[in-house]
Protein backbone atom coordinates (compact mmCIF):
# COMPACT_ATOMS: atom_id res chain seq x y z
CA UNK A 1 0.00 0.00 0.00
CA UNK A 2 1.28 3.47 -0.92
CA UNK A 3 2.47 5.84 1.77
CA UNK A 4 0.52 9.10 1.98
CA UNK A 5 1.07 12.33 3.86
CA UNK A 6 -2.52 12.23 5.17
CA UNK A 7 -5.49 9.88 5.34
CA UNK A 8 -7.88 12.67 4.35
CA UNK A 9 -7.25 16.06 2.76
CA UNK A 10 -9.97 18.70 3.07
CA UNK A 11 -10.04 21.74 0.81
CA UNK A 12 -12.13 24.51 2.35
CA UNK A 13 -12.60 25.65 5.95
CA UNK A 14 -16.33 26.32 5.84
CA UNK A 15 -18.89 24.57 8.01
CA UNK A 16 -18.77 21.34 5.97
CA UNK A 17 -14.99 21.15 5.74
CA UNK A 18 -14.43 22.06 9.38
CA UNK A 19 -16.95 19.51 10.65
CA UNK A 20 -15.66 16.70 8.42
CA UNK A 21 -12.04 17.37 9.40
CA UNK A 22 -12.89 17.45 13.13
CA UNK A 23 -14.88 14.22 13.01
CA UNK A 24 -12.32 12.36 10.88
CA UNK A 25 -9.39 13.42 13.06
CA UNK A 26 -10.96 13.67 16.50
CA UNK A 27 -13.42 10.77 16.44
CA UNK A 28 -12.06 8.42 13.77
CA UNK A 29 -8.37 9.05 14.52
CA UNK A 30 -7.46 9.81 10.90
CA UNK A 31 -4.50 11.97 9.93
CA UNK A 32 -6.21 15.00 8.41
CA UNK A 33 -5.08 18.20 6.73
CA UNK A 34 -7.28 21.18 5.89
CA UNK A 35 -6.30 23.89 3.40
CA UNK A 36 -7.94 27.31 3.69
CA UNK A 37 -6.81 30.77 2.61
CA UNK A 38 -9.36 32.73 4.65
CA UNK A 39 -10.83 32.50 8.14
CA UNK A 40 -12.55 29.34 9.38
CA UNK A 41 -16.26 28.77 9.84
CA UNK A 42 -17.59 29.49 6.37
CA UNK A 43 -20.31 31.75 5.08
CA UNK A 44 -22.61 31.56 8.09
CA UNK A 45 -19.95 32.50 10.63
CA UNK A 46 -17.76 34.86 8.58
CA UNK A 47 -19.97 36.67 6.08
CA UNK A 48 -23.54 35.46 6.46
CA UNK A 49 -25.91 34.51 9.24
CA UNK A 50 -23.95 35.64 12.29
CA UNK A 51 -22.68 39.09 11.23
CA UNK A 52 -25.86 39.84 9.30
CA UNK A 53 -28.12 39.01 12.25
CA UNK A 54 -25.99 41.19 14.53
CA UNK A 55 -26.58 44.09 12.11
CA UNK A 56 -30.29 43.22 12.10
CA UNK A 57 -30.37 43.42 15.90
CA UNK A 58 -28.51 46.75 15.85
CA UNK A 59 -30.97 48.23 13.34
CA UNK A 60 -33.94 46.78 15.21
CA UNK A 61 -32.78 48.17 18.57
CA UNK A 62 -32.38 51.63 17.07
CA UNK A 63 -35.86 51.48 15.59
CA UNK A 64 -37.44 50.29 18.86
CA UNK A 65 -35.72 52.99 20.92
CA UNK A 66 -36.81 55.67 18.46
CA UNK A 67 -40.43 54.45 18.85
CA UNK A 68 -40.26 54.11 22.64
CA UNK A 69 -42.36 57.20 23.30
CA UNK A 70 -45.33 55.51 21.60
CA UNK A 71 -45.29 53.01 24.48
CA UNK A 72 -45.01 55.54 27.27
CA UNK A 73 -41.22 55.38 27.60
CA UNK A 74 -39.11 58.54 27.73
CA UNK A 75 -35.70 57.64 26.30
CA UNK A 76 -34.49 60.96 24.91
CA UNK A 77 -32.62 61.25 21.62
CA UNK A 78 -31.24 58.06 20.06
CA UNK A 79 -27.89 58.23 18.29
CA UNK A 80 -26.61 55.25 16.36
CA UNK A 81 -22.83 54.73 16.17
CA UNK A 82 -22.65 52.59 13.03
CA UNK A 83 -18.82 52.41 12.90
CA UNK A 84 -18.82 51.04 16.47
CA UNK A 85 -21.52 48.50 15.58
CA UNK A 86 -19.48 47.32 12.57
CA UNK A 87 -16.36 46.99 14.74
CA UNK A 88 -18.26 44.92 17.29
CA UNK A 89 -19.64 42.66 14.56
CA UNK A 90 -16.14 42.03 13.20
CA UNK A 91 -14.85 41.34 16.72
CA UNK A 92 -17.51 38.65 17.18
CA UNK A 93 -16.59 37.07 13.85
CA UNK A 94 -12.92 37.06 14.93
CA UNK A 95 -13.91 35.38 18.21
CA UNK A 96 -15.83 32.63 16.41
CA UNK A 97 -12.99 32.10 13.94
CA UNK A 98 -10.60 31.61 16.87
CA UNK A 99 -12.98 29.05 18.39
CA UNK A 100 -13.02 27.05 15.15
CA UNK A 101 -9.22 27.15 15.00
CA UNK A 102 -9.04 25.87 18.55
CA UNK A 103 -11.49 23.02 17.88
CA UNK A 104 -9.52 21.92 14.81
CA UNK A 105 -6.17 22.05 16.57
CA UNK A 106 -7.55 20.14 19.56
CA UNK A 107 -8.81 17.44 17.20
CA UNK A 108 -5.33 17.15 15.67
CA UNK A 109 -6.13 18.58 12.23
CA UNK A 110 -3.11 19.97 10.37
CA UNK A 111 -4.05 23.47 9.16
CA UNK A 112 -2.47 24.62 5.92
CA UNK A 113 -2.77 28.26 4.85
CA UNK A 114 -3.26 28.57 1.12
CA UNK A 115 -5.35 27.59 -1.88
CA UNK A 116 -5.64 23.84 -2.44
CA UNK A 117 -6.32 22.19 -5.78
CA UNK A 118 -6.22 18.64 -7.08
CA UNK A 119 -3.06 18.10 -9.14
CA UNK A 120 -3.21 14.30 -9.48
CA UNK A 121 -5.40 11.37 -8.44
CA UNK A 122 -3.81 11.36 -4.99
CA UNK A 123 -2.22 14.80 -4.73
CA UNK A 124 -3.19 18.28 -3.65
CA UNK A 125 -1.17 21.33 -4.69
CA UNK A 126 -1.02 24.35 -2.37
CA UNK A 127 -0.70 27.88 -3.76
CA UNK A 128 -0.31 31.23 -2.07
CA UNK A 129 -3.04 32.75 -4.24
CA UNK A 130 -5.95 31.52 -6.32
CA UNK A 131 -4.61 30.02 -9.54
CA UNK A 132 -1.03 30.79 -8.52
CA UNK A 133 2.00 28.51 -8.82
CA UNK A 134 2.02 25.42 -6.60
CA UNK A 135 4.42 25.88 -3.68
CA UNK A 136 4.08 22.31 -2.36
CA UNK A 137 2.26 19.08 -3.10
CA UNK A 138 0.78 16.76 -0.48
CA UNK A 139 -0.72 13.32 -0.88
CA UNK A 140 -3.82 11.56 0.44
CA UNK A 141 -5.99 8.65 -0.73
CA UNK A 142 -9.17 10.66 -0.06
CA UNK A 143 -10.12 14.29 -0.69
CA UNK A 144 -13.08 16.34 0.46
CA UNK A 145 -13.68 19.40 -1.70
CA UNK A 146 -15.80 21.84 0.32
CA UNK A 147 -14.90 25.18 -1.23
CA UNK A 148 -18.33 26.85 -1.23
CA UNK A 149 -19.18 29.65 -3.63
CA UNK A 150 -18.90 33.41 -4.05
CA UNK A 151 -21.10 36.18 -5.41
CA UNK A 152 -20.98 36.91 -9.13
CA UNK A 153 -20.52 40.48 -10.33
CA UNK A 154 -22.22 41.22 -13.66
CA UNK A 155 -20.00 42.63 -16.42
CA UNK A 156 -21.57 46.09 -16.59
CA UNK A 157 -20.00 49.58 -16.67
CA UNK A 158 -19.21 50.79 -13.16
CA UNK A 159 -19.35 47.37 -11.52
CA UNK A 160 -16.00 48.09 -9.86
CA UNK A 161 -17.81 50.69 -7.72
CA UNK A 162 -20.36 48.20 -6.41
CA UNK A 163 -20.39 46.04 -3.29
CA UNK A 164 -21.61 42.49 -2.83
CA UNK A 165 -22.99 41.27 0.48
CA UNK A 166 -19.52 40.10 1.61
CA UNK A 167 -18.23 43.68 1.38
CA UNK A 168 -20.88 45.05 3.71
CA UNK A 169 -19.17 43.65 6.80
CA UNK A 170 -15.82 45.21 5.89
CA UNK A 171 -17.06 48.82 5.82
CA UNK A 172 -15.93 51.29 8.46
CA UNK A 173 -19.25 53.10 8.01
CA UNK A 174 -22.15 53.24 5.58
CA UNK A 175 -22.82 56.16 3.23
CA UNK A 176 -25.91 58.35 3.73
CA UNK A 177 -27.68 56.80 0.72
CA UNK A 178 -27.43 53.48 -1.12
CA UNK A 179 -29.08 51.60 -3.97
CA UNK A 180 -29.74 47.87 -3.44
CA UNK A 181 -30.04 45.97 -6.73
CA UNK A 182 -32.08 42.80 -6.40
CA UNK A 183 -35.04 41.58 -4.36
CA UNK A 184 -33.91 38.22 -3.08
CA UNK A 185 -33.73 37.40 0.63
CA UNK A 186 -30.24 38.82 1.15
CA UNK A 187 -30.99 42.02 -0.79
CA UNK A 188 -34.21 42.63 1.15
CA UNK A 189 -32.55 41.96 4.48
CA UNK A 190 -29.68 44.34 3.74
CA UNK A 191 -32.11 46.99 2.51
CA UNK A 192 -33.93 46.77 5.87
CA UNK A 193 -30.66 46.76 7.85
CA UNK A 194 -29.40 49.85 6.05
CA UNK A 195 -32.69 51.70 6.42
CA UNK A 196 -32.84 50.73 10.09
CA UNK A 197 -29.36 52.23 10.59
CA UNK A 198 -30.41 55.52 9.05
CA UNK A 199 -29.31 55.06 5.43
CA UNK A 200 -31.64 56.34 2.69
CA UNK A 201 -32.27 53.19 0.61
CA UNK A 202 -33.55 52.76 -2.93
CA UNK A 203 -34.22 49.15 -3.85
Amino acid sequence: MADFDYDLFVIGGGSGGVRAARVAAGEAGAKVALAEDDRYGGTCVIRGCVPKKLLVYGAQARHQLADASAYGLEIGSVRSDVPDLLRRVRAEVDRLNALHLGFLEKAGVQLISGWGRVTAADRIGISDQRGGPVREELSAPRFLVAVGGRPARPEIPGVEKTWVSDDMFLREDFPPAMVVVGAGFIACEFACILRGLGVAVTQ
